[in-house]
């Protein structure tokens, strides 16, 4: 495989613009706990009390819906079988063996729906 110049810009691109979202990501922390910092600074002055506040939100654990993983496995499943026989039944006779191309997405919906069923959860 020989590499053009354009491929190497392209990758010289994408590394240069994750460095530049982590940068300006470390930048805007930065700047947030110094406003922090002036204004803890300024309500001491004035003997004003503050309470704690951590730097980094708390995120609550989102809870996962039990419905999804049946639902997008079924949604997978059943359009990967309509296109295979779409595939099938529009290709010409030569290229017949092209209707196994959506066959991966089938058998990811049906591991969704196994999973679901053999996870074994309550219903709510």
């Amino acid at each position: 495989m020989s590499y053009t110049i354009g491929d190497g810009a392209v990758t010289l691109a994408l590394a240069a613009g994750i460095v530049g979202y982590l940068y300006v990501r470390n930048q805007s922390r930065q700047k947030k706990i110094e406003i922090i910092h002036q204004e803890r600074m300024a309500a001491m002055e004035k003997g004003i009390p503050l309470p704690e506040f951590p730097l980094e939100p708390v995120t609550d654990r989102y809870q996962l819906n039990p419905n999804v993983l049946p639902i997008l496995g079924t949604v997978l499943l059943t359009l990967s079988l309509g296109t295979m026989i779409v595939l099938y039944l529009t290709l010409p006779a030569p290229s017949h063996s092209i209707w196994v191309v959506p066959l991966p997405f089938a058998f990811l919906g049906v591991g969704l729906i196994a999973f679901h069923l053999l996870k074994g959860e309550s219903r709510r």
